[in-house]
């Protein structure tokens, strides 16, 4: 069978997947919900990232899953300033693997499976935006997203990971990652926003990063966005229902100080820096929301053959 067949049948089995699961948008989830004595859940948020529907291969960066729900006393259109008045408990987990998942080249990243919960707050101190949290992050087969690779490769008709690949995937650990944003919109005119921002991180993967976003639309005004840690795009998880298309791009350089999934113990150099450049299309009317954007990803270490590109999807259907 030939890659872009396969690629065809795991990007709609992917699609079908997420819509058959997406979440409606409550009134408890408008931007404009009122001030609560208690806490009161405000809105819901998710993103599907996958190489097969990017590039069209299923390798390195091979796959994630993200979900956002937040809880606070009520939502005026922009982040409180309070500390911990806005809480995001957020959930996900993703696939990295070799090229090959039968036969991977000596060298070639280790198979690693990921699951991670956490808890962040969303505030405001000035003109900026900042975003604190912390997560507990599972590696390795006790994830059993080895099996549920499998599983879903046996679906589609395509090979998933041999049992050596399995064998020799990264081991069983639990890990605390600390998480920290700063960002700032600056207006462009019309509709148009510039937001550069920095982001540290430290856990599975310790690493500093400085970048931006560009958006022309509605996308955002007044409403809480979570960054994807694939991508760089960012998904709403408080919203506002506005229709109209919006167009967003935005790239972004780390230094990475070491990572669990690259483990210099088996052998592997990282790269000196790791980029992102990004774009996407979001388009709303009444009743639904639907996002699309691909991502380029630098070489992450030495030995990877090539760069990636991995899609992103979004779907959002109200009944």
């Amino acid at each position: 069978m030939g890659r872009m067949t396969s690629a065809v049948r795991a990007a709609l089995l992917i699609c079908g997947a997420l819509a058959t699961t997406a979440i409606p948008a409550f009134a408890s989830e408008d931007a404009m919900a009122d001030v609560q004595d208690t806490r009161v859940q405000l809105g819901f948020g998710n993103l599907l990232v996958n190489d097969v529907i990017g590039d069209g291969y299923d390798r390195w960066r091979s796959g994630s899953y993200t979900t956002s729900r937040i809880w606070g006393r009520g939502w005026s259109g922009e982040a409180p300033s309070e500390f911990g008045d806005i809480i995001e408990f957020r959930f996900g987990g993703e696939v990295m693997s070799a090229e090959s998942l039968v036969a991977p080249a000596a060298g070639d990243r280790a198979w690693a499976g990921s699951l991670f919960w956490g808890l962040h707050t969303h505030f405001k101190r000035g003109k900026s935006d900042f975003v604190v949290g912390a997560d507990l992050v599972a590696v390795g087969p006790m994830t059993h997203l080895d099996d549920f690779q499998s599983a879903l490769h046996d679906i589609i008709g395509i090979d998933g990971p041999s049992d050596a690949v399995r064998a020799n995937q990264i081991g069983d650990q639990w890990i605390p990652r600390f998480v920290g944003e700063v960002g700032r919109d600056l207006d462009l005119g019309g509709r148009g926003k510039l937001r550069p921002f920095v982001e540290v991180r430290a856990g599975d993967e310790t690493l500093a990063r400085a970048g931006f976003d560009v958006t022309f639309g509605k996308f955002g005004e007044g409403e809480l966005l979570v960054r994807d840690w694939v991508t760089g795009h960012r998904y709403r998880a408080v919203r506002n229902h506005q229709k109209g298309v919006s167009f967003v791009a935005g790239a972004d350089v780390a230094k990475v100080f070491d990572s669990v999934y690259l483990p210099e113990s088996r052998g592997y150099t990282l790269t000196d820096t790791r980029s992102r450049v990004r774009a996407g299309l979001h388009v709303r009317g009444k009743a639904y929301h639907v996002f699309y954007g691909v991502s380029w990803l630098s070489k992450e270490f030495e030995a990877q053959r090539e760069d990636q590109v991995v899609g992103a999807v979004k779907l959002d259907f109200n009944f």
